[in-house]
């Protein structure tokens, strides 16, 4: 049988075509180099590498390295350089060019900053071309393993536990060596030296442990200081950090990330400031899961002007009534007269005085009926006081957001599909459910900052087609072709119509206000 037969590799070939000819004209790598193209570099905060003898690499073409290589699923400064020798698409791109993995590793190291404008770029394209219709944002966190072991992870209990081992360790050893002689005494010696090192070692992070007075459970990380062991899911815990991002629910496009190790008790008002600056107003509804519950970010929200729909988590079992019909939430609030009725309709009344925990503060509310009502047995265990309703001084924009959720459950459903949607597509598409990066939480940043402008990029790409992408490279290569352009923006208009999608074309406006950014 014939087969197709390749071409001998020695044989001579006379090429008749340039490196441009090998990359298709609706090729991704073509998108990368007109964004890229269009930044400033300089601006931006980009640093070039000190250099003796010959001229650094230009930050545009590192950039556009490493955006190429996220966006197929390559990280890694060594895999990159590796990709500068064989990969017909990233000979293209950086013209050839084959930086070596430090420097590669350097670019994304020393700047973090410059990256998150990098995305801020994004968003910006994509507001300029009415991608985002900030009418409806949802907002979330998921974690990532970071560069630490559990085994390199300590708190206070486990350094204690360790110093404990090892001193009955070396008690042990101390009665064997009174016995021992010869090459037994020598090798419980070595031991013992062993040991004190470990034990040296188990003292200094005790120390530095006792000395962290900014948690209440302080830990250390020896590999990479900024993580955190963290509940995943469950009973499930990593060393890890944790990765909010705010998602607007016309594109499902990225407008907001932000790394941290912190659990997102206290997050949610942080993640509004940040995304009224960024979409310039606060008409939009925001959609959080239950844990963002925390009054005084709902106070942060109303101060804002924000509408909020989060999740209501269930009562604790410890406020449990021994019958639900008599929990909390039954009593019902009058503002004006400052009482409660209990289901019972009895009257319970403050002392006007306002007690404080360490993060709130409340009011206490109880009545004298309840020494005498027939169901108190179902309505508190309480021996003395009979029930007690404490009102907290957030309890009113609870109970707002309460409302809000009960009068429009549709919306607050599409919370999971939003916010998901990058999550799904970064660690379980990609494959990037871990930070590459170590030594700290800038890093890590820098990492994830990289992950989500290839996102948004991907996005784009997918929003439209491959003629987008070859306009798009026009406008930015040649900004004087002006009526080129507008041919094309006037075809594309046509395409979106004709195919069914946006009657407006969401790439180009005809006013060309949507270049302004560069």
């Amino acid at each position: 049988m014939d087969y197709q037969k390749g071409q001998p590799r020695k044989q001579l070939v006379l090429y008749t075509t340039c490196l441009d000819d090998m990359v298709g004209a609706e090729n991704t790598v073509r998108a990368i180099d007109a964004f890229v193209d269009g930044l400033d570099m300089e601006k931006l905060g980009f640093r070039a590498s000190a250099h003796k003898g010959r001229p650094p690499y230009d930050p545009a073409d590192l950039l556009k390295l490493y955006i190429y290589g996220y966006l197929n699923r390559m990280r890694s400064s060594r895999r990159l350089e590796l990709e500068c020798a064989r990969n017909i698409e990233v000979i293209w791109l950086l013209g050839n060019l084959r930086p070596d993995h430090n420097t590669i590793n350097r670019f994304r190291k020393d700047n973090p900053k410059a990256i998150k404008r990098v995305f801020r770029a994004t968003v910006s394209i994509a507001r300029n071309h009415d991608l985002i219709g900030a009418a409806l944002i949802a907002g979330d966190s998921t974690k990532l393993r970071a560069q630490n072991s559990k085994k390199n992870n300590y708190n206070k209990k486990k350094a204690r536990r360790h110093l404990d081992y090892i001193d009955r360790k070396l008690e042990e050893h101390n009665e064997a060596l009174s016995r021992a002689d010869g090459d037994e005494k020598v090798e419980l010696e070595r031991e013992m030296r062993s040991r004190k090192e470990q034990r040296h070692k188990y003292q200094t992070i005790a120390r530095e442990l006792d000395t962290d007075t900014t948690s209440d459970n302080p830990q250390l990380s020896t590999s990479d200081p900024d993580s955190r062991h963290q509940i995943v899911r469950g009973a499930v815990t990593e060393v890890c950090y944790t990765a909010r991002t705010t998602v607007d629910a016309d594109h499902k496009l990225l407008i907001d990330y932000k790394i941290t190790n912190q659990n997102d008790k206290k997050a949610m008002g942080n993640m509004l400031r940040r995304a009224k600056t960024i979409l310039g107003c606060n008409t939009f509804t925001a959609l959080y899961d239950k844990g963002y519950h925390t009054g005084s970010e709902f106070r942060t929200a109303s101060d804002l002007g924000i509408a909020t729909l989060v999740a209501i988590p269930a009562i604790g079992r410890k406020s449990q009534a021994p019958d639900p019909a008599y929990n909390v939430e039954h009593f019902r609030y009058h503002r004006d007269a400052d009482t409660y009725t209990c289901p019972q309709g009895h009257i319970l009344k403050s002392n006007g005085s306002w007690y404080r925990t360490r993060n709130y503060r409340f009011k206490q509310y109880k009545t004298n009926a309840c020494k005498s009502c027939p169901v108190r047995h179902l309505c508190t265990t309480a021996k003395q006081n009979g029930k007690i309703v404490q009102r907290s001084e957030f309890t009113r924009y609870i109970e707002e957001n309460g409302e809000r959720v009960a009068a429009d459950p549709q919306t607050y459903k599409k919370r999971q599909a939003l916010v998901e949607h990058p999550f799904g597509t970064i660690k379980r598409q990609w494959g990037f459910d871990h930070i590459i990066t170590k030594r700290g939480i800038e890093r890590a940043g820098a990492d994830f900052g990289l992950m989500a402008i290839a996102y948004n990029l991907r996005r784009f790409i997918n929003l439209g087609s491959g003629i987008e992408n070859l306009a798009m490279a026009i406008v930015f290569r040649d900004p004087d072709f002006k009526s080129a352009l507008i041919y094309l923006t006037k075809a594309l208009d046509r395409f979106f119509k004709a195919s069914g999608g946006k009657t407006k074309n969401p790439f180009f406006p005809h006013d060309l206000k949507g270049f302004a950014y560069f």
